[in-house]
């Protein structure tokens, strides 16, 4: 199970979508990968 610092930080992610007016599950994570894939790529193309 996450805890912690990474799961408050999921858990603020979550809540800025879920205010934002998307509340489907599956869509938040669809969005959320894709936004951890995209920091992936932006930190890989800094080195």
């Amino acid at each position: 199970m996450i805890t912690g610092e990474i799961k408050n930080r999921i858990d603020t992610i979550w809540d800025a979508f879920w205010t934002g007016g998307i509340t489907n599950s599956i869509t938040i994570l669809e969005q959320m990968t894709y936004l951890f894939f995209m920091k992936m790529l932006d930190d890989a193309q800094r080195i």
